[in-house]
C-alpha cells in the first residue's frame, strides 16, 4: 500500500510540474501582451463565479487573462492532492515539508495574483512571477525526490574537484533564479536593463562552464551527462530569444516586427529561463547525491606515492 502511495506521489508530482509549465506559459503570455488587467476583479470575472463565466465571452484579452486563472487553479488542486499525498504516504518527513511548503506557496501565489488585479500593484505582478519560477522549481525537486532513483542507494562516484563541481552548481542556479528576477523586474517596469545584461553574462558564463566541466569529466554518467547536454542547448536558445526580445523592445526594428512574434520572443524568453532554473537544480541535486572527493586517506596515499617517485 506505501509502494502505491509512493508512486501515486511520484505521478502527481510529475503531473504537478508538467502543469505548471503551460502556466508559465500562458503567465508570460498575459504579460507580453498586456492583458494582465484585463479582467478588473477578482475573485470573480466580471461578477461571475470564476469558473462559470462563459466560454462565448473569452474573446481578445480576457481569453488570456481568465485562462491563465482557469489553469492556475488546475495547478492549484494538484498540488492540493500532491501535498495530501505525501502526508499520508511519505515516510521522510522533510519530503513531506516539502508537500507542506509547496500548497502553501501555490496560495500565497494566487493571493498574489488576484491582489496585483485588485490594487494594480507592479510589485505584486513581480513577486508573482518571480514565485512562479520558485514553485515550478520546487515541483521539480518533489518530482526528483519522489522518484525510484531517489529511493534507491546512489552509486557515488568519486571525482577530485566533486566539491568544486557542487559550489558552481549552486552559483549557477543562483545565478539563474537572480536573472529571473531582475527579468521580471525590467518586464513590469522597463527599468534594470544594464542589470539585466550583466547577469545574463554571467549566467551564460557559469552555464557554460558548468557544462563543460560535467561533459569533461563525467561523460559516463548519464543522469549527469544529459542535463547537462539539455542545459548547454537552453542557453543557446536562451541567448538567442535575448537578443531577439532586445531588439523588439529596445530598438527601431521592433516597430518592423509584428505584434505576435516579439509576444512570442519575449514569452519563449522566460520560459526558457524557468526551463534553465529546473535543469540547473537536477544538475545540482544529482551532483550532491552522486558526487564524492575521493577518501581523504586515499589522497594523502596517492600524495606521498608522488612525493616519492
Amino acid at each position: 500500500m506505501k509502494a502505491e502511495g509512493g508512486r501515486w506521489s511520484h505521478r502527481l508530482a510529475l503531473l504537478t510540474a508538467g502543469a505548471t509549465f503551460p502556466l508559465l506559459f500562458i503567465g508570460g503570455l498575459v504579460t507580453s501582451k498586456g492583458a494582465g488587467l484585463a479582467v478588473p476583479d477578482w475573485p470573480t470575472t466580471f461578477g461571475y463565479n470564476m469558473f462559470l463565466y462563459p466560454w462565448s465571452k473569452m474573446i481578445g484579452d480576457v481569453f488570456y487573462e481568465h485562462s491563465h486563472r482557469l489553469v492556475a487553479s488546475g495547478v492549484g488542486l494538484l498540488t492540493i492532492l500532491l501535498a495530501l499525498s505525501l502526508w499520508l504516504h511519505e515516510r521522510r518527513s522533510w519530503v513531506r515539508r516539502l508537500g507542506v511548503a509547496a500548497l502553501a506557496m501555490v496560495v500565497v501565489q494566487g493571493i498574489l495574483g488576484g491582489l496585483r488585479v485588485v490594487w494594480i500593484d507592479e510589485i505584486m505582478a513581480i513577486v508573482h512571477g518571480c514565485l512562479a519560477q520558485a514553485f515550478f522549481a520546487l515541483t521539480v525537486g518533489l518530482a526528483l525526490f519522489t522518484s525510484r532513483e531517489w529511493a534507491e542507494e546512489p552509486r557515488r562516484v568519486e571525482l577530485p574537484d566533486a566539491a568544486r563541481l557542487q559550489r558552481l552548481c549552486v552559483l549557477t542556479t543562483g545565478l539563474i533564479y537572480l536573472q529571473g528576477i531582475f527579468g521580471a523586474v525590467l518586464r513590469f517596469t522597463g527599468s534594470g536593463l544594464s542589470l539585466h545584461l550583466l547577469f545574463a553574462g554571467l549566467v551564460a558564463l557559469h552555464a557554460a562552464l558548468l557544462s563543460a566541466r560535467i561533459l569533461k569529466l563525467l561523460p559516463g554518467e548519464r543522469k549527469l551527462f544529459f542535463p547537462a547536454v539539455l542545459l548547454a542547448g537552453l542557453l543557446l536558445a536562451q541567448l538567442a530569444l535575448g537578443l531577439g526580445s532586445y531588439l523588439a523592445k529596445f530598438t527601431s526594428l521592433g516597430s518592423s516586427l509584428p505584434g505576435w512574434a516579439t509576444v512570442l520572443l519575449t514569452t519563449g524568453h522566460v520560459v526558457t529561463g524557468a526551463l534553465m532554473l529546473v535543469t540547473s537544480l537536477a544538475l545540482t541535486l544529482r551532483c550532491y547525491r552522486l558526487l564524492a572527493e575521493p577518501d581523504s586517506s586515499l589522497r594523502q596515499g596517492l600524495l606521498v606515492e608522488q612525493l616519492t617517485l
